[in-house]
């Protein structure tokens, strides 16, 4: 085997708001990439909007930087593990693992689950102990969380041998010793030289690229992203595709890019150890091998762990459909979907007895939301029903997929939050106290447990809880869990609301939309304080008189309508009600319309 020295290609990964893309925005800057007077945004890597807005990274993606002549791919990855899937493909292309834990916080489950895929890869780690100004920082506590974390999951005695840096991100310093105070990024970069070993090849094979991420450039068309294994590829190479099922068809590399900063730039060829994106080659899958023509051989697919959530999503029905989106057929729904499959391995897409209708399958509540959120974005119509649990059988038993929940919160929410997680059948597994006035608690609890209580805790916690997830495998099922104890308050006509009937309906519950707006037959117009469901007149005027009351001009005192976002919709019904969504409005409604056919 050889090696390529000029090369080092390290993954950055950590718990979701722990510093990642601010660390990698330094990195960018001090590698001399912007000039001095440049504009650059905060948060550079994170290029969707929706990442900008929710403060997470959701897609992979990787840069380059130059450091002392020696060119080091960086790929920045989600923290969250609803996207473990953009994790499990992006440690393929590394050889190296940066590990960002919080000097407050710790390591946390998303920690814990992305350091594991490291760990049964191989790769060296190097952690980065970050956020150090912070006033309850607790870096010397913190740092034997990680070797606890590191002989939890049965590190190798040279991954327990890991440098160790301290870094403030933001103001882009790092220090090997916390007594003198860090003036550089130049410690970690040489750290990842030390480290990070640089990728090897064998000189014999031919070309070997696996694909790990898939993307779509507007002038030369799809592009496989991937790096080379073994093996060198051209500009106008013929090249094989090695499919799943070991067939194999043969194609011509149009364009190759290399990567440089934030930029993609063409090149004439690359080869072992390059990351690299291939225009030309349309009929490949994430997970498939790119080969020599002469002698193809696949390198070994990409191992995806199963979808615990599914959720069904169909072309929009409703009265109002077709006036916010620009997309609304069900062909052309099934089409974004498909397309999602392609592009995101973490997703499954089923047919369903209705051919208008598609079962959709992934690692959580969050990622259905995310890929709901972006389709509304781009003009698509539909409706989605409860987000459900997918069990297994296995020997005459039913297994459903569990979670180890850990809970931060201050001292005086412990009663509250533990008497809602006992009815969702959690079970507590540890509870710390670190002094600081808040407490962590550990429960395992089933993944049904956690549909609908995300708002919940916030509301009990007066938003200052923390509340992180991950999947803790399978078990018997755990029994029946209660959903929503309030019933609905449904419009029983079409019309447009008014201020007089919602004055009057206020006091049977809280309402989900204000005066002036329209609404139909069915939908769901607010949340009754008993439970069962209500029919209601929400567009009731108030008849007009020639006689005039000495109470006739009181305007109607109304509570504001409560606003929910897309994840506490989806929370919020149950398995006989909708939720329809369109570029500019979220309904809920009942499947029924007609208030015949649901009584």
């Amino acid at each position: 085997m050889q090696q390529r020295d000029s090369i080092r290609n390290i993954a950055i990964i950590a718990h979701v708001d722990h510093g990642k893309t601010t660390l990698v925005d330094a990195m960018l800057w001090q590698s001399g990439l912007f000039r001095q007077n440049e504009s650059v945004p905060e948060r550079i890597m994170d290029s969707i909007d929706l990442e900008r807005e929710k403060g997470i990274t959701i897609m992979a993606k990787n840069t380059a930087i130059a450091y002392r002549g020696i060119h080091i791919n960086i790929v920045d990855t989600p923290g969250h593990a609803d996207f473990g899937s953009e994790v499990e493909r992006t440690l393929t292309l590394v050889d190296g693992v940066l590990l960002l834990v919080d000097a407050a916080e710790g390591p946390l489950p998303q920690t814990r689950f992305v350091l594991k895929k490291a760990l049964e890869a191989g790769l060296p780690p190097i952690v980065v102990i970050n956020k150090i100004d912070r006033g309850d920082a607790r870096p010397a506590e913190v740092l034997d969380e990680v070797y606890d974390l590191f002989i939890d999951l049965d590190a190798t005695e040279d991954q327990l041998e890991f440098p160790v840096l301290y870094t403030n991100a933001r103001a882009g310093t790092a220090t090997p010793d916390l007594a003198e105070p860090g003036r550089s990024l130049v410690p970690l970069f040489e750290t990842i030289l030390s480290t990070v070993p640089p990728p090897r090849f064998d000189p014999a094979m031919g070309l070997q690229l696996r694909v790990a991420m898939l993307d779509w450039d507007d002038y030369v068309g799809r592009l496989i992203i991937g790096r080379i294994v073994n093996g060198r590829v051209r500009q106008a190479d013929r090249v094989a595709v090695v499919h799943r099922d070991g067939s194999t068809e043969f194609a011509k590399v149009t364009v190759l890019y290399g990567y440089e900063g934030l930029k993609r730039i063409e090149i004439a060829e690359a080869s072992a150890g390059d990351l690299v994106a291939i225009a030309g080659i349309e009929a490949i899958e994430i997970g498939e091998t790119v080969a020599d023509p002469e002698s193809p051989q696949a390198l070994p697919l990409i191992r995806i762990d199963e979808p615990t959530v599914s959720m069904l999503f169909s072309a929009n029905v409703s009265p109002f459909a077709g006036r916010e989106g620009r997309f609304v057929t069900s062909p052309q729904l099934r089409e974004r979907l498909l397309k999602e499959k392609r592009v995101n391995v973490g997703v499954r897409v089923e047919e369903t007895d209705s051919p208008d209708t598609f079962r959709v399958s992934g690692r959580g509540e969050l990622q259905l939301a995310i890929l709901i959120e972006m389709m509304r974005r781009e003009g698509f119509e539909l409706e989605v029903g409860k987000p459900t649990i997918i069990t297994r059988e296995a020997n005459g038993r039913t297994l459903e997929p569990m979670e180890h929940l850990v809970i931060d919160i201050p001292e005086e929410y412990i009663g509250a939050v533990t008497q809602k997680v006992g009815p969702r059948r959690g079970a507590m597994v540890k509870m710390v106290n670190h002094g600081t006035g808040r407490v962590r608690l550990e429960y395992r609890m089933p993944a049904r447990g956690l549909i609908g209580y995300r708002t919940e805790f916030l509301t009990d916690t007066r938003g200052t809880g923390l509340l992180n997830h991950l999947f803790d495998g399978w078990d018997e099922w755990q029994g029946e869990i209660g959903h929503r104890a309030n019933g609905a308050l449904v419009a029983d006509r079409t019309g447009r609301t008014t201020a007089y009937a919602i004055d009057h309906l206020q006091a049977r519950g809280g309402m989900f939309v204000g005066p002036g707006v329209e609404i139909y037959e069915g939908q769901v117009v607010g949340e009754n304080s008993r439970d069962s469901d209500m029919d209601v007149n929400i567009t009731k005027e108030k008849k007009l008189t020639n006689m005039r009351a000495s109470t006739a001009d009181e305007a109607a005192k109304l509570t504001p309508p409560r606003s929910m976002s897309l994840e506490q919709c989806l929370e919020w019904i149950r398995e006989d009600e909708l939720l329809e969504v369109t570029p500019k409005s979220l309904r809920l409604r009942k499947r029924q319309l007609r208030g015949r056919r649901r009584f």
